[in-house]
C-alpha cells in the first residue's frame, strides 16, 4: 500500500513561518511530506527567520527542486492526499488560477486540481485587488480552497507561535489530519463559549 503523501509548497510571500510549522506538525503524523520551495521562499526565509534552507528541507521526507519538472509530484499518477501552499504568494495564485505552470510548484498544484485532490492555498496578501479576488474565485471554482491565515483569537493565543499553530492546524483539518495544539470552539479552550442571543 502506498504511503499517504502530502505536497508542501513554500513561496516568497511573507509568512514563511506557516510553511515551517506545517512541516514540523506533519513530522509527528504518518504522512510522507514532499517539499518544493521557490527561490523567493528561500530569500524570505532569511529575512523572516534565523533558519537556513537546509533546516527547512530537513523537516521534509522528500525535497524537490522547483525547476525539476520531471519530479514525481508533476504527474497525476503519483498519488497524494493533495497539496498545501504555505504561504502562497499572489504570483503563485495567478499561475495556478490561469494554468500557467512555469515551475514545479505551480505544476504540482495544477496536477492536484486536475486529479480532483485537495489543494489549499494559504494566501498572504492584503489589501486585495480585484485581480487577486478574481484569481481566488477561479481557484475556488476549480476545486481549490483559499485559506488566508486569519488568526483565531478565541483560542487565547499567548504567542505568535500559538497563532501560527492554530492557523496551520485548521489547514490540516481540511485533510482530516489532527495536529496537537489546535484549540477548538467549545472544546477545552479555557473558556466556555457564550450563548448566542
Amino acid at each position: 500500500m502506498a504511503p499517504q503523501r502530502l505536497i508542501v509548497g513554500l513561496t516568497g510571500a511573507s509568512g514563511i513561518a506557516y510553511g515551517v510549522k506545517l512541516l514540523e506538525l506533519l513530522r509527528n503524523l504518518p504522512i510522507e511530506t514532499h517539499l518544493v520551495m521557490s527561490r523567493s521562499a528561500e530569500v524570505t526565509l532569511a529575512y523572516e527567520t534565523s533558519l537556513k534552507v537546509a533546516d527547512v528541507k530537513a523537516l521534509a521526507h522528500v525535497v524537490h527542486g522547483n525547476d525539476d519538472m520531471a519530479a514525481p509530484i508533476s504527474s497525476g499518477s503519483f498519488r497524494t492526499l493533495g497539496m498545501v501552499v504555505a504561504p502562497c504568494s499572489v504570483k503563485t495564485l495567478a499561475e495556478i488560477a490561469t494554468g500557467v505552470t512555469g515551475s514545479l510548484l505551480s505544476r504540482a498544484a495544477d496536477v492536484v486540481l486536475k486529479e480532483r485532490r485537495r489543494l489549499v492555498l494559504m494566501l498572504r496578501e492584503t489589501p486585495l485587488t480585484t485581480g487577486h479576488i478574481r484569481n481566488m474565485l477561479a481557484v475556488s471554482e476549480m476545486g481549490g480552497i483559499v485559506t488566508p491565515p486569519v488568526p483565531a483569537f478565541y483560542a487565547g493565543p499567548a504567542s505568535i507561535d500559538d497563532l501560527v499553530t492554530q492557523s496551520v492546524g485548521r489547514v490540516l483539518d481540511l485533510f482530516g489530519l489532527e495536529a496537537p495544539g489546535v484549540a477548538r470552539w467549545g472544546e477545552a479552550v479555557g473558556k466556555k463559549p457564550r450563548k448566542k442571543s
